[in-house]
């Protein structure tokens, strides 16, 4: 007979023999991570019913976004993911060329790869960093830290005069070329920083028997329960799903680079923190390539109703000028239509379904974030396991709480 206070499982269904007690998880920063709130039904300390609750980060982007003009609504996707903000710039700038019809210059298609690839790496090392402190193992977030950082101060912050809200995609094309000298020191920081430090990580954990003992078996889902709560990403790929839209439906220029789609088979903690271990690897590998095929020429479209003027121009030329204020005050003028344009973002896919009336602003933007159906997941990975579990399943599932503001 069972000691009160313990579950029982009989079947599929948990046989409580006590009465369930309800506990507020976060919001706290330690391992809900200041935004995010659980309500859980406990029998003991196994999870018998689990509730998100998300709302806790106003960001309102959907909503501020139909009183800007298109560009100001860049620095709005920072906000979003703010943890790899060069992948939104991306996503909402293609969704608008695509409304436009614009193709941007070959050289910028390289770029956008290159600061997608550099975010993905650090997206991931955040995300295995945090979840590696959540669990107590403090030095392998230390060890990822250093390289994020080599990336923002020697690559980021050169490029795009800041570190987080970087802002720099433009429609059209990038607020600068690359820098001189910026491609030989990303291959340095890939050699040097980022490739040593994914070789010592995978050193400290992928074979340690208490990282094995706390991941493995917890917080799985099966590839078709992963389909049917709206899964993309490394989520989806870690449960046996080999869905990646760089390689279904390849955008910018990834159809020339040669990478592998890493999966899981039982879609559990270990198998999320592999499947980010072995992308960010094939990042670095895109990375190279990208490098070495790297063409000349301009960074953005010549065509002044999408891209400012040159400044020369501006400061001597009345037309030139009229134009700048024009785009500045006015916006750019996108043609009335609807698009749907997604990117595989470091989550998963980052969509945006955009409406316009015409004119400088758009009429309606509705973002399909990544996080979004993954949080909304996290009962079906963790009822009937223990409290614990579902701290290391949330730093593994990697929920940004910029993208769940609705």
């Amino acid at each position: 007979m069972a000691e009160p206070g313990t579950t029982r499982k009989t079947g599929d269904k948990l046989d409580m023999q006590a009465e369930p007690m309800i506990l507020n998880i976060g919001p706290s920063h330690p391992a809900t991570h200041a935004t995010l709130r659980f309500i859980a039904e406990m029998d003991g300390e196994t999870l018998l019913k689990l509730t998100p609750e998300f709302g806790y980060l106003h960001r309102g982007f959907e909503k501020e976004s139909e009183d800007s003009t298109w560009t100001q609504v860049v620095p709005y996707t920072d906000r979003l993911n703010y943890v790899s903000p060069l992948m939104n710039n991306v996503g909402y700038a293609m969704a608008v060329e695509k409304l436009c019809g614009i193709e941007v210059t070959e050289r910028c298609k390289y770029i956008r790869v290159l600061v997608c690839e550099l975010s993905r790496i650090i997206d991931h090392m955040v995300c295995i960093g945090t979840n590696m402190v959540d669990l107590g193992a403090l030095t392998n977030f230390w060890y990822f830290w250093k390289p994020r950082e080599e990336v923002y101060m020697r690559l980021i912050e050169p490029l795009c005069g800041q570190r987080l809200t970087t802002s720099y995609t433009r429609i059209g094309g990038a607020m600068y070329d690359l820098p001189e000298g910026w491609t030989d020191e990303c291959r340095n920081v890939v050699r040097d920083s980022i490739l040593p430090m994914i070789a010592d990580v995978n050193a400290l954990l992928t074979k340690n028997r208490i990282f094995i003992d706390r991941t493995m078996g917890v917080g799985a889902i099966t590839a078709k329960d992963a389909i049917a709560l709206g899964f993309t990403g490394p989520c989806l790929r870690a449960a046996g799903v080999p869905l990646d839209l760089r390689k279904d439906e390849p955008y910018l220029v990834y159809d020339r680079f040669d990478f592998d789609i890493p999966i899981g088979h039982q879609g559990d903690t270990c198998d999320r923190y592999m499947v980010r271990m072995e992308e960010m690897r094939q990042s670095v590998h895109i990375i190279e390539q990208a490098l070495d095929q790297l063409p000349g020429g301009p960074a953005n479209i010549d065509d002044t109703r999408y891209v400012l003027p040159d400044k020369q121009l501006v400061y001597g030329n009345i037309e030139a000028l009229m134009q700048q204020f024009k785009f500045i005050y006015e916006g750019i003028q996108v043609p009335a239509g609807e698009v749907y344009s997604a990117t595989e973002a470091a989550n998963g896919e980052l969509g945006y379904y955009i409406v316009s009336k015409g004119g400088g602003g758009p009429y309606k933007i509705k973002v399909r974030p990544p996080c979004f159906p993954l949080f909304q997941g996290m009962p079906r990975l963790c009822e009937g396991q223990m409290i614990a579990d579902l701290i290391a399943t949330l730093g593994s599932v990697n929920i940004i709480a910029g993208e769940l503001d609705r």
